[in-house]
């Protein structure tokens, strides 16, 4: 049956919140693949911080983002205390606390950890803004993060029994506590164009790091500069950073922290697809299972009206 003319722009517009909400945690995996690949090379502090200075330097030579700028000036000063609190919860805590953690746990817990995301999410905006959530909704929940843990668990209930927290499950913890107070607070930010809170935040959530980066540049020196370390400042700083908080905010701001939280499930799997790819690992029954798992939470949580 042919779609009327007048239905198409209504019918995308109402899918394109879902796509940018499918952009973010594919560069979030990346960023999760890299940091692990580069944990022994670049501190975390100082990969955090050149990460978010590149992208704030990189924000100002986009088109528009300097006159976007100028025109919201009263308002980001009027709004700046807000907007240093997201800066603080989403930009600098939040990726310094995840580049430390990869350092002292492994890949499947902080994986395991990060999986929980939306229901935190859900649960603070159900603190935070008194928001009720139907019991389907929940279920779906639920299916996606059990979904999400039989992809990091690789199948196997084992590795869970085996598994043994250390500092940097702690730290996981706390940042994603952090970033889903972020997710819920989005829906306070003040009300400047997307590319003027992304440049402002950016300059913000770098200029909250660089006390603790002059600590760390204290205590552990320099980094060596490499090839490998300067695309990597780059690519963190370019997609996770620009294109993922771009998506992120959009879509958080059209259907609400807890229809968006969702989509963080699909960081394992989109992290499972590029290991695939970029290490040559082959795909598995429990990869199929998680993502179908996945699939069918997102499902049930997105056909429930509220």
């Amino acid at each position: 049956m042919k779609v009327p003319a007048v239905q198409a722009p209504k019918r995308m517009a109402s899918v394109w919140p879902y796509l940018l909400l499918s952009v973010a945690p594919l560069c979030w995996a990346g960023n999760i693949v890299l940091a692990r690949g580069v944990a022994d090379i670049i501190p975390p502090v100082a990969f955090a911080f050149w990460r978010w200075t590149l992208a704030f330097m990189l924000m100002l030579i986009l088109p528009f983002t300097l006159r976007q700028l100028a025109q919201d000036r009263k308002e980001i000063a009027r709004r700046w205390k807000m907007l240093f609190l997201l800066a603080l919860l989403g930009i600098s805590s939040f990726n310094t606390l995840l580049y430390t953690a990869v350092h002292t746990t492994t890949a499947i817990n902080g994986a395991l950890i990060q999986s929980s995301m939306p229901a935190v999410i859900v649960l603070l905006s159900l603190i935070l803004y008194r928001e009720k959530v139907a019991t389907r909704q929940m279920g779906g929940v639920m299916l996606c993060i059990l979904g999400a843990c039989l992809i990091v668990l690789r199948g196997d209930l084992k590795t869970l029994l085996t598994m043994s927290f250390v500092q940097g499950d702690l730290l996981m913890v706390i940042a994603v506590v952090f970033y889903g107070l972020y997710s819920a607070l989005l829906r306070r930010r003040p009300a400047i164009h997307p590319l003027s809170f992304l440049a402002a935040t950016f300059a913000l959530g770098a200029a909250g790091l660089f006390p603790v980066y002059l600590a760390e540049l204290a205590v552990t020196g320099p980094f060596a500069i490499s090839r490998d370390v300067v695309l990597s400042i780059l690519y963190v700083a370019l997609f996770p950073s620009i294109v993922a908080y771009f998506c992120w905010n959009k879509g958080v701001d059209r259907v609400g922290p807890n229809r968006a939280g969702l989509f963080i499930n699909l960081i394992p799997v989109f992290a499972s697809l590029l290991s695939v790819w970029l290490l040559g690992e082959s795909i598995q029954r429990f990869h199929l299972g998680g993502m179908g798992l996945v699939a069918g939470g997102m499902a049930l949580f997105y056909s429930t009206r509220t």
